[in-house]
């Protein structure tokens, strides 16, 4: 018996070793069975389900040669007659001629709504849809947005057709797996693959809210859907980055929640009707945040407030909005984006910092197509005398006079303070501060004098900030700057009494 259990003893700690090694084995297996399910074998049945909305789009519009387009030769030139006769030869008067374009887009509604890039359509006299299956309908376009790059198109469906539906872009994540499909280069129908390589980059629009993926993406896939695994479209392919015009692995999708909501203002309206607010804003940098005594480089800086929705609530420039309609805005590229998607006439509240405290102001917001271009009426103002000059902060300033406002293409009732030389190795210059700029604030107040620009930097300096806040004016565009109080000179109680 004794034998026995000493023989059981010697054998456990080889048995505990193969259960355990069986163990891991189990764990591993099955982690290689996960992955498996992760990576999908084929595309093969996502491509078979939503092919057939995905569509060809061919466009045809008249060109007219004109004489602008020959080749520039200098005058006098022994060649200047020889290409004025070739051109009048090959293009006697001008003709006319038909050009053709390519693009891409997708089924929508099952009546015929299509969805492409407004760049694939423009300027085109007829739009013909090609469908997966072969046959041809013509389109007529309903409406268009530059700002997104989208047109929605319309063909008189005689069946229902197949078409996809949109899927929620803001929870695609980089490294999700992605499928282009379009018409890339004119082959055709193409599917290619691809992950989520970034998300929220921007370009060149105002509304630019960009998928980027490395799935192929070449000229012609234009307006082709990017679609989830889940068959659900959450980008439009728009563009890629490329030296050579073809596909490198970086292209662009604009976004399914911005592109959603544009088609269905094109599609009740015929046109976009983004919210207007009636600012101009700049980002909040941390020199700039010191300076006013923000904890943080949140919100959108107030440089300017027009006639317009935002006047009348009470706004002021050098307000930082900090929260609009119930949410926290970051920066001033959210903010755009926000005012944008909210209805034409709906009256929202809008939280400012404003010198050290927090307001809340009730805006009711306009329509940024037709009031964006607004600006205020000018008031004349009796000219000034003689100004003064004083050098500060690395720069040398006057007051405005009459001439100095016609010089500077500013309006009669224009006030600051004119920059007219900036030492090139001040920090002012550094800022970008550039003679013909103008001062119009300092530390959040008016200043029309040096005495008030002085009176500004003490105040800074009592309050123990770093640097002091100065609006910019350069022509219309206003910008706040934030210029550090080292080596900035003490005020007087000659220049504080001015």
């Amino acid at each position: 018996m004794m034998r026995q259990a000493s023989a059981l003893r010697i054998q456990s700690p080889q048995v505990l070793r193969a259960f355990w090694m069986g163990v891991i084995a189990t764990v591993m297996l099955l982690g290689q069975t996960m992955a498996a399910r992760a990576l999908p074998d084929s595309f093969a049945d996502l491509a078979d389900k939503v092919s057939p909305a995905v569509v060809m789009i061919t466009t045809s519009t008249t060109v007219t040669t004109s004489d602008d387009q020959m080749p520039m030769v200098p005058e006098g030139s022994p060649f200047e007659d020889f290409f004025k006769d070739f051109q009048n030869r090959n293009n006697d008067k001008a003709k006319p001629h038909r050009s053709q374009a390519l693009g891409s887009g997708f089924v929508i509604s099952e009546d015929g709504y299509i969805v492409t890039n407004n760049h694939v359509i423009e300027n085109a006299d007829s739009i013909s849809i090609e469908f997966y299956d072969g046959h041809s309908e013509d389109a007529k376009l309903v409406g268009t947005d530059p700002n997104t790059d989208i047109a929605l198109l319309k063909v008189e469906a005689k069946q229902p057709l197949p078409f996809v539906t949109f899927g929620d872009s803001d929870k695609a994540r980089v490294g999700d797996w992605v499928i282009a499909m379009g018409n890339p280069l004119g082959q055709g129908f193409s599917v290619t693959s691809g992950i989520v390589s970034a998300r929220n980059r921007a370009l060149s629009g105002t509304y630019d809210d960009y998928i980027q993926t490395d799935a192929a993406i070449n000229r012609g896939n234009s307006g082709g859907p990017l679609f989830n695994l889940n068959g659900e479209v959450i980008g439009v392919n728009t563009a890629i980055l490329s030296p050579n015009g073809g596909s490198i692995g970086i292209g662009f999708s604009m976004a399914s929640n911005v592109v959603s909501k544009v088609v269905d203002q094109l599609k009740k309206y015929g046109e976009t009707r983004r919210g207007w607010l009636g600012v101009r804003i700049q980002d909040v940098t941390k020199d700039m945040a010191d300076a006013m005594g923000l904890a943080s480089t949140n919100g959108a800086m107030v440089t300017d407030v027009p006639d317009g929705p935002a006047k009348d609530a009470g706004m002021q420039a050098g307000d930082v909005i900090t929260n609009f309609d119930g949410k926290d805005v970051t920066d001033t590229r959210e903010l755009v984006r926000q005012v944008g998607n909210t209805a034409v006439g709906k009256a929202v509240r809008v939280t400012v910092w404003r010198n050290g405290n927090t307001e809340t102001l009730k805006v009711t917001l306009g329509r940024r197509e037709t009031s964006e271009a607004a600006t205020p009426a000018a008031q004349q103002q009796d000219d000034q005398s003689t100004p003064e000059s004083s050098d500060l902060m690395g720069m040398k300033l006057s007051a405005l006079t009459s001439d100095m406002k016609s010089e500077l293409g500013l309006d009669d009732d224009a006030t600051g303070l004119a920059v007219t030389d900036v030492d090139e190795m001040s920090e002012a210059y550094t800022k970008g501060i550039r003679t013909g700029d103008v001062i119009t604030s300092a530390g959040q107040e008016k200043v029309e004098t040096v005495a008030d620009l002085q009176a500004r930097i003490d105040d800074a300096k009592k309050a123990g900030r770093k640097s002091v806040l100065l609006l910019i004016r350069r022509g219309s565009d206003p910008r706040f700057v934030a210029l550090p109080l080292d080596g900035a000179p003490e005020g007087d109680s000659k220049s504080d009494s001015k």
